[in-house]
């Protein structure tokens, strides 16, 4: 078993850093790895726990990393594995907000970013295609994700697209097998009262949105800007801007921008607090919740209830990477690098997605001069 913890700690330290492209990237790169390479486990139980993430508040990617551990290594690889992801990314975002004042122009670093998310892109894609082929196995399959694609281009909220596709499932096989549906238990909500300002309210703003925090990792820049600035008035709108360019230069999850406003606040305490604070309510719902996926696999109403889950996930991962395509293939070198490494992501089968990532970023800084 220590041998399988040790494997968790090397391989999630690495991805911590090299982890770029938002919560989706986070995904493909590890139902590559550790699906398709390393077998830690099956195609199967990796949608599970997909979908699993998503009916929970958290970072679902961070909250991936943890489930996997968990199915590694017990209970030590859940923390190691989480801890392993979150690490890397809070310390070099804690760095960037040290140092932030005296870098004076960032410019010369867009190309290279935006060769980084170009390049992105393409295992993204080849995650849906997979995760697609296994999780829709039957017709009914098929108009959930219809239905599920199109409520999250009209902007219905990810949460409510993936609940809503595993009820309607529910529903279905009740109606044609009249059986009784197992009761689901409510997570808790925290809500806090106000209080004075101490590196104590500090950390208790930051764990309550990481207990109601559900949807993408972004959804935390609308919680902040109500909390600290219109709320507390303790950060700017500059402020709020300065973290989110962070967010999207360094790799791991979105939520260690979480570091860069604690630093902004509290300091070096502050940036401890805050980190803490938005990442410590996920260790414990995957904690609960991880014993749960597997109860609900041996249930056949809420197995029929996690195949739709599954299958909306992939839904909304794909939704997710057309809106990615948007704002991220912005001129013509972007999408030659798309395509390029589109290519070489499916002509070159089991490449690894680091190789590709680097070669993004080197053709988005050598076209820049074109």
């Amino acid at each position: 078993m220590e041998n399988k913890v040790k494997e968790v700690f090397k391989y999630f330290s690495r991805l911590g850093f090299v982890a770029f492209g938002g919560p989706a990237a986070h995904v493909a790169m590890m139902q590559d790895d550790l699906v398709e390479k390393k077998k830690w486990l099956s195609s199967e139980e990796f949608l599970d726990y997909m979908g699993a993430t998503n009916l929970i508040p958290g970072p679902n990617s961070t909250e991936m990393t943890m489930h996997c551990g968990y199915h590694r290594a017990g209970v030590k690889g859940l923390f190691v594995g989480g801890m392993s992801f979150i690490i890397p990314a809070v310390l070099l975002t804690l760095a960037v907000a040290v140092f932030f004042d005296k870098i004076s122009e960032l410019a010369w670093t867009e190309p290279i970013i935006n060769g980084i998310k170009a390049a992105v892109i393409s295992f993204i894609i080849g995650a849906v295609y997979k995760l697609g082929k296994k999780a829709i196995k039957e017709s009914i399959h098929y108009v959930l994700a219809g239905l599920v694609i199109v409520a999250a281009f009209f902007g219905i909220n990810e949460i409510l697209c993936i609940l809503g596709a595993g009820v309607l499932m529910l529903l279905v096989s009740l109606v044609y097998k009249n059986r009784s549906v197992v009761s689901m238990h409510l997570l808790p909500l925290f809500f806090l009262a106000p209080i004075n300002y101490t590196h104590l309210k500090l950390f208790l703003i930051f764990l309550k949105v990481g207990s109601v925090l559900f949807g993408s990792g972004y959804v935390l820049f609308a919680y902040l800007d109500g909390e600290l600035i219109d709320g507390l008035g303790w950060l700017s709108h500059d402020d709020l801007v300065e973290a989110i360019a962070v967010g999207q230069m360094t790799p791991g999850p979105v939520l260690s921008t979480a570091t860069f406003i604690g630093y902004k606040v509290g300091g070096f305490g502050g940036a401890a607090l805050a980190s803490i604070g938005i990442f410590l309510p996920s260790f414990f719902y995957v904690w609960i919740l991880n014993n749960y996926v597997h109860k609900m696999r041996k249930n056949k109403i809420l197995k029929r209830f996690l195949e739709a889950v599954n299958v909306a996930a992939v839904a909304v991962m794909l939704v997710v990477c057309v809106k990615m395509g948007q704002s991220i293939l912005i001129d013509w070198r972007t999408g030659l690098i798309c395509a390029l490494s589109f290519f070489v992501y499916f002509y070159f089968k089991g490449i690894n997605t680091l190789y590709i990532i680097l070669g993004g970023a080197v053709l988005g800084y050598l076209l820049s001069f074109v």
